[in-house]
């Protein structure tokens, strides 16, 4: 008789939730991070440029929901290692530039637009952004080895360069 008290593999097993449950789970996470980012950057800008506000608070939540999405969203069962984090931060990368963009653009059309339309662009930026780190998150990220390779081993043969021809 099997011991209940048996240890469980740190691996993602058949529990590992499927894309609309990992999408709602990010959405909920990443979203409410989002909102209490959202809140910080503008209150953070008044004493920093806005870039930097932008930064420190992207690098602090990228850093939170990093884990966040580790233990919750894709199930992992434990916190995110070094590679995660790096990867992560990648893709975070790619969204502070959207919002640092959609920032700009908006003083360009309007010289000094109220916290309200500064929370409003950054929030559709972030959201957009948010849904392309999903994908990258889901896809490579936490995805499990086998879930990346998409071609079996015999169907990752080495194809052999160009055969030199003898005149």
């Amino acid at each position: 008789m099997k011991s209940p008290l048996t240890e469980k593999p740190e691996t993602a097993t058949s529990d590992t939730p499927g894309p609309a449950a990992s999408f709602l789970r990010f959405v909920v996470l990443g979203g409410g991070v989002g909102v209490l980012s959202s809140l910080a950057v503008p209150l953070l800008a008044t004493t920093t440029p806005w870039a930097v506000s932008n930064a420190i608070i992207t690098v602090v939540s990228t850093l939170l929901c990093t884990e966040l999405h580790a233990r919750f969203t894709f199930a992992k069962g434990r916190g995110a290692d070094r590679r995660e984090h790096w990867q992560s931060a990648g893709a975070a990368a790619a969204a502070y530039l959207t919002t640092c963009v959609a920032a700009y653009v908006l003083h360009l059309v309007q010289s000094s637009p109220g916290m309200l339309t500064e929370q409003i662009v950054y929030l559709g930026a972030s959201g957009l952004a948010g849904a392309g780190r999903f994908l990258i998150l889901r896809l490579y990220v936490f995805a499990s080895r086998r879930d990346r390779t998409t071609c079996s081993p015999r169907q990752r043969r080495t194809v052999p360069g160009p055969v030199a021809m003898a005149a």
